[in-house]
């Protein structure tokens, strides 16, 4: 059996990197157990020519397609949004493509604001700080000055917006709505021995120039040069504990198959939204008949994908094509609630660049507008590199029937049950993506394209998975309390998506970042008395 740390966390991604990070300072033995391995760059996607085949392979977005040994499988047949995640160093900040807004005041709110969900029992306010360590941590490129937000300092210059980002831009302003860049986790001049972003437009599956911040390149580099220990191939089973209710550590597989147990003074967990719940409901015991921390029965349950809507159309002129950052302009006009809407809360909108070559043929050919045999070519010549459009990010209200449960059947190939997603969409959802989808297609229009197609919801979106393990202070309807400890376990913590009470209209990974440096904060300035 291996010795007793003083901290286990369990997951290597975007926030048990951070939360690692953070706690290294206190000198304590820390741990981290990740299921995946650290990545080549050399061998990412974008290094070869057969780069836009492995974007539906080795570096696929669903665990499902990709089918790596770091996977597991995941039932996600209940559902019309697929899972999308990555299992390694870095997590999901491998494939994501660095977007990085932060989370608006009023997503803590919307119980007082707008008479929905819960508000959260920390605020904007509280997080504020962590949002500023965590830019400069991950290196954020953007503008000052954005109204939709507070006043927030820039780490470094906007990426550029292209021409696309120019047409796209005249029409926002011809409307007279909000537009600004991209909040971007993508180094846009040297930063910190990184070197810039060189356009090549391959984030979305790894980036070998290192200019994405993923968290292995980040967060993970300080942190075991600050002596953390990160072990890779270890995928985590259950969590023991003892008859006191507290935990003692964690068993997992490791990369030859042997189940070891590491204890622990403390436990926190990193896995996502879909990978905590997983480890917490497998957790059940005699002491946890109902799966760890769930007293509350909220375990897995409040399910929240982010539901995507999308818009493009074909432009009379070159834009960029797939070169350039995935994302680099975003609008927050319709982010808030509107009491004209038959809707509750908002989105916010990505503009997007083209697509790259062999994807722009396939989609165009799903839209309809590649037909085959005489004028294929021609039509083809129309749509590569004149191509643009936007996504909606829209706010996924949580509901109970949402949820995450152990699948009785499907098990990975270490035979722990896989998580089984059963979820809807709920009718609020559905207006405010009909929404997106009208109001997108004004902006496409002043623009000045043709051939509009819009689509909704997404299927292969699932990026974002929130929800499944709510913070509160209450601990008859949450898992955790304020500062993400659990409510049942005194020793347990959950710093990822899990905790999130509402989803934003926003992606993510930035508020679950500054969320795993508070909780990591908390954890320090509250040690004396811990376990009291």
């Amino acid at each position: 059996m291996n010795e007793t740390v003083d901290v286990l966390i369990i997951g290597g991604g975007a926030s048990g990197a951070a939360v690692a990070w953070s706690l290294a300072d206190t000198r304590m033995r820390i741990v981290c157990l990740e299921q995946g391995d650290w990545q080549e760059p050399s061998r990412y996607p974008s290094t070869g020519l057969d780069w836009e085949n492995r974007q539906f392979g080795d570096y696929a977005i669903s665990p499902n397609r990709r089918k790596g040994k770091a996977d597991y499988p995941i039932n996600d047949d209940e559902s019309p949004i697929k899972v999308a995640n990555f299992n390694g160093v870095g997590g999901g900040t491998i494939l994501y493509a660095g977007h990085f807004p932060r989370m608006h005041p009023s997503d803590f709110r919307v119980r007082t604001l707008d008479g929905v969900a819960d508000d959260w029992p920390i605020d904007y306010w509280k997080l504020e700080p962590f949002f500023a360590i965590n830019d400069r941590m991950m290196g954020v490129a953007s503008l000052a000055g954005d109204p939709a937000y507070p006043d927030k300092e820039a780490v470094m210059p906007p990426l550029p917006l292209g021409r696309t980002g120019e047409r796209l831009g005249r029409a926002m302003n011809e409307l007279g709505w909000h537009c600004w860049p991209s909040d971007s986790a993508i180094t846009s001049q040297e930063y910190q021995g990184r070197a810039p972003c060189i356009n090549l437009g391959h984030c979305g599956h790894g980036c070998a120039q290192g200019a994405k911040s993923s968290t292995d390149i980040t967060y993970w580099q300080e942190a075991i040069r600050n002596r953390v220990e990160l072990r890779t191939n270890c995928r985590v089973s259950r969590i023991e504990t003892n008859e006191d209710r507290m935990a003692t550590g964690a068993w997992y597989f490791n990369g030859d198959g042997e189940e070891v147990f590491q204890p622990a003074e403390i436990v926190i967990m990193a896995c996502n939204g879909i990978g905590t719940p997983r480890i917490l409901l497998n957790s059940a015991s005699e002491r946890f008949p109902s799966g760890l921390a769930n007293s509350s029965g909220q375990v897995g349950r409040n399910l929240m994908f982010h539901p995507y809507g999308l818009a493009r159309g074909t432009f009379d002129e070159k834009l960029d094509a797939y070169r350039g950052s995935r994302v680099f302009m975003w609008s927050m006009q319709f982010y808030e609630t509107d009491p004209a809407n038959d809707f509750k809360r908002g989105y916010c909108y990505q503009f997007t660049r083209g697509f790259s070559p062999a994807i722009t043929a396939i989609n165009g050919m799903g839209d309809g507008l590649l037909p085959w045999g005489e004028g294929h070519h021609a039509a083809y010549r129309d749509l590569f590199e004149r191509q643009a459009g936007m996504v909606s990010v829209c706010e996924d209200l949580p509901e109970e029937i949402n949820r995450v449960t152990l699948d009785p059947a499907l098990k990975d190939a270490n035979g722990i049950p896989a998580p089984k997603i059963t979820y809807r969409l709920g009718e609020n959802t559905l207006k405010m993506l009909d929404h997106s989808l009208a109001r997108a297609t004004d902006i496409l229009t002043v623009a000045g394209a043709k051939d509009i197609v819009t689509r909704a919801p997404l299927p292969y979106a699932g990026w974002h998975l929130l929800g499944t393990a709510r913070m509160g202070d209450d601990p008859r309807n949450s898992v955790v309390n304020s500062w993400g400890r659990s409510h049942d376990v005194k020793n347990l913590f959950i710093v990822d998506g899990s905790v999130f009470v509402t989803s934003g209209g926003v992606n993510p990974t930035s508020t679950i970042q500054a969320i795993a440096l508070y909780i990591a904060d908390q954890i320090k300035e509250r040690l004396h008395d811990l376990f009291a």
